[in-house]
């Protein structure tokens, strides 16, 4: 499983990094981003519970 958020959808709101900080991350602009290799796999239900919480669906697996 690979996660990608996308730049142009993301508001900065957080709650990916509140649900699931080992993957996601803001940068400089205060837009979320993912980890760029592989979600480990302990990590997948949580990666799941972002992208579904995700209030403008930025975020795909």
């Amino acid at each position: 499983m690979k996660a990608v958020v996308n730049q142009n959808t993301c508001i900065g709101c957080g709650l990916c990094v509140g649900i699931c900080p080992d993957v996601f991350s803001m940068d400089s602009d205060t837009k979320a981003i993912a980890i760029s290799g592989p979600v480990p796999a302990h990590l997948e239900d949580d990666v799941v519970s972002a992208k579904d919480g995700c209030p403008v669906e930025a975020i795909s697996i």
